[in-house]
């Protein structure tokens, strides 16, 4: 399959339906086709990792095309330039957590980049970093706590970042990092009460701590002991 090919498939796969469901959660732009993600990841699963079609299908600008770029992409092949220039296209939240969760947090490149990113001034791609962090603590069950401890002041850093698409990734990976382990609980727990303590980010904070203290967390780490 080339890249017109798994156009013309995305577009036989368009609905109304897609698009105003899109629109309700505010994914929007003239380029989209109105694609379920269940539609894409099933078409993906047929075309399997294919790099090349994946760079071309990124260059189309069509959403979905995007969305089934990220599923194809073989991880090994992404180079930090790829990685860059996809995310300054970056123009939806969907596809900012598409690229990190399916793709980049998969990439040797993935730690370095989710702290590069957090610096970035456009609001998706300063949620790609976190986003990436967010991705990495859950799909990442190898690498030890000091990873993620990293992380933490950083984004306490950014927490008063008031940005919708910003401040809701900020928070995400926060709680994911501090729903890893009871040591990154503990750490996460303490970052998200000196933010609220700070006067920013309380929402981010009071949000997360909820999340972190609730029975069901404590719970669930307690098991893993």
């Amino acid at each position: 399959m080339d890249s017109k090919d798994a156009v013309k498939k995305l577009k036989s796969l368009s609905s109304k339906e897609a698009r105003e469901s899109n629109e309700r959660f505010a994914i929007l732009g003239s380029s989209m086709l109105g694609v379920r993600v269940p539609d894409i990841r099933a078409l993906a699963k047929g075309i399997g990792k294919d790099h090349l079609l994946a760079i071309e299908l990124w260059k189309t600008g069509i959403h979905e095309a995007r969305i089934l770029a990220t599923m194809i992409d073989h991880p090994d092949h992404v180079t930090e330039e790829q990685m860059d220039n996809w995310t300054k296209d970056f123009n939806s939240w969907d596809i900012c957590d598409h690229a990190c969760g399916n793709l980049f947090d998969k990439t040797k490149f993935a730690y370095k980049k989710a702290v590069e990113w957090t610096s970035r001034e456009r609001e998706y791609e300063k949620r790609a970093g976190f986003a990436l962090m967010a991705y990495l603590a859950v799909h990442d069950k190898k690498s030890d706590d000091k990873r993620f401890l990293k992380f933490l002041p950083i984004i306490r850093r950014e927490s008063g970042d008031d940005r919708n698409f910003v401040k809701k990734a900020v928070n995400w990976a926060l709680r994911e990092i501090g729903k890893r382990s009871a040591a990154l609980n503990k750490a996460a727990t303490e970052t998200a009460t000196e933010i609220c303590n700070s006067g920013k980010g309380k929402w981010v904070a009071s949000d997360a701590l909820r999340e972190l203290r609730s029975d069901a967390v404590q719970k669930r780490l307690k098991a893993k002991k």
